[in-house]
């Protein structure tokens, strides 16, 4: 099994989970060994499928103002857990391919592996929800057939990410391509680089 084969199912598991409930408040329950790939892979679906449905919500036309600036700033959480999640999963990349020494002629990849599994965990959120569209029996038929050519082009796109994620991955370990962590640095939700927070003081 690929690496990529692995994510995806772990991801569905994931999404089916949460949607058991289908509330933005039930806690996580992750079925896989702490410390492990597969641990971190879960948590980063669950986390992409809550904030799914915390944006969801909050476009809702009637929402109350109070409720809205109180999910907001959950996606604002959110969204710093995901990207600490993210880097997490490159640090396990780069300690798992810690011994391969890159050839000379190494090149550096566009973004790092685990923003790519970013992306492709995003993927499995949107394929689930556009088959769930397809499904629909209170829609149009028109509808149904426009979400269903979108959903085409969603499992081909999950089949072409998966295949350049494990082609990186496989780049990596022969020493053709090397990777570097990045963090991300997100300035708004430091009170030190945020103008609005250290003015205040």
């Amino acid at each position: 099994m690929t690496f990529t084969e692995e994510s995806n199912q772990i991801f569905n598991r994931a999404i089916n989970d949460y949607h058991v409930t289908d509330d933005v408040d039930t806690p996580i329950k992750n079925p896989y060994q702490k410390d492990s790939i597969q641990h971190s892979l879960y948590k980063k679906c669950w986390i992409d499928t809550v904030q799914w449905h915390y944006e969801d919500i909050i476009r809702d036309p009637h929402i109350d103002s109070i409720e809205a600036l109180a999910l907001k700033r959950r996606i604002d959480r959110s969204n710093q857990d995901r990207t600490d999640l993210v880097e997490e999963i490159d640090s396990y990349f780069r300690q798992y391919y810690s011994d391969v020494k890159p050839q000379a002629d190494a090149r550096l990849n566009t973004e790092s592996p685990a923003w790519a599994v970013d992306r492709l965990s995003i993927l499995a959120l949107k394929i689930y929800h556009m088959q769930e569209q397809v499904n629909r029996t209170d829609a149009e038929p028109a509808h149904i057939a426009k979400c269903q050519a979108k959903l085409n082009v969603l499992l081909e796109q999950q089949k072409d990410l998966s295949l350049a994620i494990d082609q990186l991955l496989e780049d990596i370990a022969e020493g053709r391509k090397y990777m570097k962590v990045y963090r991300q640095m997100k300035m708004y939700n430091d009170p030190a680089t945020n103008p609005i927070l250290y003015n205040q003081k």
